[in-house]
C-alpha cells in the first residue's frame, strides 16, 4: 500500500493522504474522505467562517480539484475540475446528501498514481 510521505517544517515525516485530501476553511482536514466524512464537511460549512471545502490530490501541482461553496442566496456551489480530461463543471444544488454522493462518484473516477486498477476475473 502506498502512502505519501512529508517533511514538515521541522524536518520531521509525515504521512498524508493515500490518493487525496478534503480540507474546509476552518482548518479541518480528512484524508481520503468517504461519503460520509463528505457529508459531514459539507453540512458544517457556514456562510461566515467556514464557506467552503475543496477536495485535492496531496500533491504540489495538483491535476484535478473539486469544491463545495456556500452560495448567498442559499444552497451550495460545487466546482470540478480536470485539467488532464478538460474537464471543468460548476453547478449548485441544495441537497448536501446528493453532493456527497456525486462527488463520491466523481472522485472515484480520479486517476491516482500507484491505486491499484480493478480488474475482473473470469473464473
Amino acid at each position: 500500500m502506498l502512502t505519501a510521505t512529508r517533511v514538515d517544517s521541522e524536518g520531521k515525516a509525515t504521512v498524508g493522504a493515500q490518493y487525496y485530501g478534503a480540507d474546509s476553511e476552518n482548518g479541518d482536514r480528512i484524508d481520503d474522505p468517504s461519503e460520509d466524512a463528505l457529508f459531514m464537511m459539507i453540512s458544517d460549512l457556514n456562510d461566515s467562517d467556514n464557506t467552503f471545502v475543496v477536495v485535492q490530490p496531496d500533491e504540489d501541482d495538483p491535476v484535478w480539484f473539486a469544491s463545495v461553496a456556500v452560495l448567498d442566496e442559499g444552497g451550495y456551489e460545487i466546482v470540478r475540475r480536470d485539467i488532464t480530461r478538460n474537464e471543468h463543471e460548476v453547478t449548485t444544488a441544495t441537497s448536501v446528501n446528493d453532493i456527497a454522493r456525486d462527488l463520491t462518484m466523481w472522485l472515484a473516477a480520479r486517476d491516482f498514481p500507484g491505486r491499484p486498477t480493478s480488474q475482473v476475473s473470469e473464473f
